[in-house]
């Protein structure tokens, strides 16, 4: 048995082969790479020419972005390389810590960890329902949708310490307004999260449920949530570990934790103390990573 087969410029060639002997033939290893090859043959040079040109002004463009944000940022590598003997000179300060001020800190890095807990769980109950109404493949309405994105962009949009300014002028000071701090603006965050998951999930299940004539809380329920609780507790998890570093600044406006004491130190050129603190604040990130990562094991 034969046939005909080949590229030639502006058409056909044919050339006899044995059916066993295509180069094209599905079971070929080489089958990807010879058509790419033949396929790029088949282009024309105007074409390639076109592409390269396009590339080329893509990665002018990005260095052109570069240039611009770096003069904007004032970035300059002799100022950074001359300013090391001064961040030396700090280092040597902090050294070596004065582990005494521990029993100074206790109480506040318990008070840190118990901020970002609350802060962490209060953001589910809001991000949850955010993040299912700002998925687009699921979303009711498309004005449910767009509003929901609002909110989480709102939410995720002013830092921690900007709702911490707020609530503590607006309920004193301590943790509590810590805690609401880091709830709100978790909640977009894991908002925006748990909805760029959803829209990720297979879609599969979720139109054979409504073939059936499921309705909406019965797809969300049998087909959406097993196939994204895995995630949501990944981005849950990871932004406690986040909430622990930012409940650790809060106290720098008076919304509790070690942060307090951190700017005092800083303030008081205190650095042997100083570097207590930071090394508290690491071993805490450090601890709940691992922690994390054990729990994330379990599950996923």
């Amino acid at each position: 048995m034969k046939c005909y087969i080949g590229f030639m410029e502006g058409g056909l060639r044919k050339r006899t082969m044995k059916s066993n002997d295509l180069p094209g033939k599905i079971t070929d290893p080489d089958y990807p790479e010879h058509l790419t090859k033949l396929l790029k043959e088949n282009i024309s040079p105007e074409k390639r020419y076109s592409r390269y040109a396009i590339k080329f002004s893509m990665v002018l463009l990005v260095m052109l972005v570069l240039y611009w944000s770096g003069k904007g940022a004032d970035i300059s590598a002799s100022r950074f390389v001359s300013g090391i003997p001064a961040i030396l000179n700090y280092l040597s300060r902090m050294l070596p810590p004065d582990w005494s001020y521990l029993k100074v800190i206790w109480i506040p890095t318990i008070e840190t960890i118990e901020i970002a807990i609350w802060g962490t769980l209060l953001s589910i109950f809001v991000a949850v329902p955010l993040g299912f109404l700002a998925a687009l493949n699921i979303a009711p309405h498309r004005v449910i949708f767009e509003f929901s994105r609002f909110t989480l962009n709102a939410l995720r949009g002013v830092s921690e310490l900007v709702f911490a300014l707020v609530f503590v002028s607006a309920v004193g000071l301590g943790p509590f307004p810590g805690v609401l701090a880091l709830a709100l603006h978790n909640a977009g965050m894991l908002g925006k999260f748990f909805a760029e998951a959803i829209e990720a999930v297979d879609p599969g299940p979720l139109e054979a449920l409504k073939a059936t004539g499921a309705t909406w809380s019965q797809g969300i329920v049998y087909a959406i949530i097993p196939q994204i609780i895995p995630h949501f507790v990944t981005y849950i998890l990871y932004r406690f570990e986040v909430s622990i570093r930012s409940a650790t600044v809060l106290g720098l406006v008076g919304a509790g934790g070690i942060g307090f004491h951190l700017i005092s130190s800083i303030r008081l050129f205190d650095y042997q103390t100083t570097s207590v603190i930071l090394i508290t604040i690491v071993l805490l990130t450090v601890i709940t990573d691992f922690v994390g990562t054990k729990i994330r094991s379990k599950i996923i």
